[in-house]
């Protein structure tokens, strides 16, 4: 039980900071003459990330963890940062484009065009499979799959500067 309690704290601590990045870095973008496009989806985007964080407390809180998937977590975790350092300062939550900067290309970005969505998927399927409750994985995994059809899209319309 106490596990699980410091693992949920944990990735809460993360995702408040992160948060606090992300203001951070959108403030020094949008300083710098940077754009933010399709904001209207992004209420979405906290009130599911919100929702499967404060329902897994009630749900998970007191179950085992499977050391399996845990290591499948702390891997993606690895991602995370990955892609994170590899934006750096360009990294936020909302789709902000600087005009005249070119599009990242190193780093998981080498790879694939949106490496933190697919961080993202991972998070939110496997979390929920460290306690055991593959029901809630399925319901935020179709949710979230929902959100980041919206949000794809919208991103790759921004970077190719075209209207959405």
């Amino acid at each position: 039980m106490i596990w699980s309690i410091l693992l949920l704290a944990l990735v809460t601590a993360e995702r408040l900071g992160e948060l606090a990045l992300a203001r951070h870095n959108t403030s020094r973008l949008l300083a710098q003459g940077a754009v933010e496009h399709a904001p209207g989806h992004y209420v979405l985007i906290v009130a599911l990330h919100t929702a499967w964080l404060v329902g897994l407390w009630p749900m998970a809180w007191n179950r085992s963890i499977d050391t399996a998937w845990l290591l499948v977590f702390v891997v993606l975790q690895g991602l995370r940062v990955w892609v994170l350092a590899t934006l750096g300062p360009r990294w936020t939550t909302r789709i902000i484009v600087l005009p005249g900067a070119p599009l990242v290309k190193k780093g998981p970005y080498r790879f694939l065009s949106h490496p933190n969505y697919v961080v993202v998927i991972g998070e939110i399927a496997v979390l929920p499979l460290v306690f055991g409750l593959s029901w809630f994985a399925l319901i935020f995994s179709a949710l979230n799959g929902a959100v980041l059809w919206i949000r794809i899209r919208a991103e790759n319309a921004a970077l190719r500067g075209q209207p959405i």
